[in-house]
């Protein structure tokens, strides 16, 4: 395994086998694009270090599509949760995200609420929409592991039978205060399409095993740490195996769909009457972004639906 990565590394993902383990892996770090992100919004630390995670976890995720106009969508929502609403999504290597929370009662927690704190009873819900065959795959599990990464591991394990291992890690750099994500996703491929017994049935998985503890190891310190390539990081915990296939890494990037032709496409949806039950004593219906925080006024008197 050769070195080729920046030696500041921010915005990627790279991908990674170990054969003799049966096991695949993603390794993330986020940081222009989390602020990019986060700016659009004053959210209180809490939050942004909510969604700092969340948006790292949607770059692992995400970036497994094997169709680049695939998405992949994690939403959380919660029954009486200071968090009602969050939202992230994965499309062609763009991230966005959005929470929805209760500023008052948030203030009265410290500065490291639990999950369950944040979310109280709620679920996760991780949707996978394939472009070409236009399919949907989704699993829903409860929020009452103690952090995001385990409850993705959950979701795994119940929608897929996958054992997997979820790290996941933010914290604000020591020089310029703005927040870098980091992430590390493992998977043991499953062993059924060759006539095998499923690893899940299995009492014990000894490959497994090993591989899982060594990605336990994986701090946030590692992970988020811009001066550590990603390639580094796969060394660091795997030089010993055998062999390990590094591959090519994949950029991210901000990408909110809000322009004004999109607008238009979706207002064009509506029929007449209920455009104009929209607007307001001007004719102009405001339309907010709740990913961006853009706002787009339409005026009912220009307005003119996009062609069939």
């Amino acid at each position: 395994m050769t070195n080729t990565a920046p030696t500041t590394d921010l915005d990627r993902v790279i991908g990674f086998t170990i054969p003799g383990r049966h096991t695949r892996g993603r390794v993330a770090r986020l940081g222009p694009v989390l602020d990019e992100i986060l700016s659009a919004h004053a959210y209180p630390e809490q939050i942004e270090r909510l969604l700092a995670e969340a948006l790292t976890l949607t770059a692992l995720l995400g970036s497994t599509l094997k169709q680049a106009e695939g998405q992949m969508t994690l939403q959380a929502q919660t029954q009486g949760g200071i968090v009602s609403l969050l939202v992230c999504d994965y499309k062609n290597g763009e991230l966005r995200g959005y929470v929805q929370f209760d500023a008052l009662r948030l203030s009265q927690l410290g500065k490291n609420p639990s999950l369950f704190a944040l979310f109280h009873k709620g679920h996760l819900a991780i949707t996978f929409d394939q472009a070409t065959t236009k399919e949907r795959y989704q699993g829903i599990v409860p929020l009452d592991a103690g952090s995001l990464a385990e409850a993705a591991q959950s979701y795994f394990l119940q929608s897929e039978q996958i054992p997997s291992l979820v790290r996941l890690g933010a914290r604000r750099d020591r020089e310029t205060g703005k927040w870098i994500g980091g992430g590390l996703f493992l998977q043991h491929l499953p062993e059924g399409e060759a006539g095998r017994e499923r690893l899940h049935v299995r009492l014990d998985h000894p490959e497994w095993q090993h591989v899982e503890a060594l990605g336990s190891t994986m701090g946030v310190d590692e992970l988020a740490d811009a001066a550590i390539p990603l390639e580094s990081l796969v060394w660091r915990l795997f030089n010993e195996e055998e062999e390990v296939r590094v591959l090519s890494g994949a950029d991210l990037a901000r990408g909110c769909r809000c322009d004004p032709a999109y607008i238009t496409e979706v207002l064009a949806k509506f029929p007449e009457e209920e455009r104009a039950a929209m607007a307001d004593e001007a004719g102009v219906i405001a339309v907010d972004c709740v990913f961006c925080s853009k706002k787009f006024p339409v005026k009912l008197a220009d307005f003119v639906p996009p062609p069939l």
